[in-house]
């Protein structure tokens, strides 16, 4: 499930379009953030003090299941090039989350496989 949150920006249906497509399509990569909650956050930074240009970001936040805890925050002068920005980002972290996993996976049974060995070495019977 997308959820899209708008912060000091106002809702437009094209850039809610624009975020649901890019976020599927890693949504489709990646068929594990299926079952999870996903926040995407768009903002727009202006300083009523000081003049200078607005700064758009765009936040990225998987909520549960098996990803959870991945956030990504980028920002630029232009809200689809923070969301491109973003979600070029994102391929890299969900890529490098899954090699982390799979590390995980093999060093485990790596130990089980030499604890196996060592038990058969040193049983006496």
């Amino acid at each position: 499930m997308i959820q899209i949150i708008f912060k000091n920006l106002k809702r437009s249906e094209l850039v809610r379009a624009a975020v649901t497509r890019r976020l599927k399509s890693v949504v489709d990569r990646f068929p594990a953030l299926k079952e999870c909650r996903i926040h995407a956050t768009l903002e727009m930074h202006n300083s009523p003090i000081q003049a200078r240009p607005d700064l758009f970001t765009v936040k990225v936040l998987v909520r549960n299941g098996r990803h959870r805890g991945v956030k990504l925050k980028k920002s630029a002068q232009n809200l689809y090039v923070a969301l491109a920005d973003v979600m070029e980002h994102t391929l890299e972290k969900f890529n490098r989350f899954g090699d982390r996993l799979r590390v995980k996976e093999r060093s485990r049974e790596r130990q089980k496989k030499v604890c196996r060995l060592g038990q058969e070495f040193w049983s006496f019977e």
